[in-house]
């Protein structure tokens, strides 16, 4: 498990094509420090697993599906990514529950600036606007974020905004978006259980 904390803003450093998907090596010196082949780590909120390291470098391995569900198959060389460990047992909880299991893709449709900080607003996937509320946590590119306003969860054009503080901004991807980038997106996995738990009671 995860809190959408990212440790570190690694960078890729190479990209293999496999038969299964692709193999991305990321430039990572200060997450794995202890890591060993088959420790899991997130990579721009997506849980994978650490292959292999070398020196200061790990390799993921990611899968077709994993490329279709997420912004994974968009990396190239150089392209920086969020990182996070899984939390330890006895860690500080400091984000929110986040699973690294991507729900979907959105669009940053605008930037604005308020002060040193920035206000995005995202273009979602429909299905995924029920599970959006105003003040509600989410987890974008694997930062854990609150949304600032959202659309009705029945619009057909669905949105939400959050606000980056500027330490936001200088430690994860986030920082570096533009409009029209895509980010992973995960909901709050509370929402869904709670959705599972109404669907046998209608």
């Amino acid at each position: 498990m995860f809190t959408g904390i990212v440790t570190e803003v690694g960078r890729v450093v190479g990209i293999d094509r496999t038969a299964s998907g692709r193999r991305i090596i990321v430039s990572a010196p200060g997450s794995i420090q202890g890591m060993r082949p088959g420790d899991s780590i997130a990579v721009n909120g997506v849980c994978l697993t650490a292959t292999s390291l070398d020196g200061g470098e790990v390799t993921i391995e990611a899968v077709a599906e994993t490329l279709a569900r997420t912004n994974l198959g968009t990396l190239v060389a150089g392209a920086p990514v969020d990182l996070e460990r899984p939390m330890a047992g006895d860690g500080r909880f400091d984000g929110h529950i986040v699973q690294g299991h991507i729900d979907g893709v959105g669009t940053v449709r605008s930037i604005g600036t308020e002060g040193d900080a920035r206000r995005v607003r995202l273009g979602i996937p429909e299905p995924l606007a029920p599970y959006v509320v105003e003040k509600g946590s989410i987890a974008v590119d694997g930062v854990s974020l609150t949304v600032t306003a959202c659309s009705a969860a029945d619009a057909a054009d669905p949105w939400l905004e959050v606000v980056l503080i500027p330490h936001t901004l200088d430690v994860t991807v986030l920082g570096r978006r533009d409009v029209g980038d895509q980010v992973n997106l995960e909901m709050d996995v509370i929402a869904k259980y709670v959705e599972r738990m109404l669907e046998g009671r209608r």
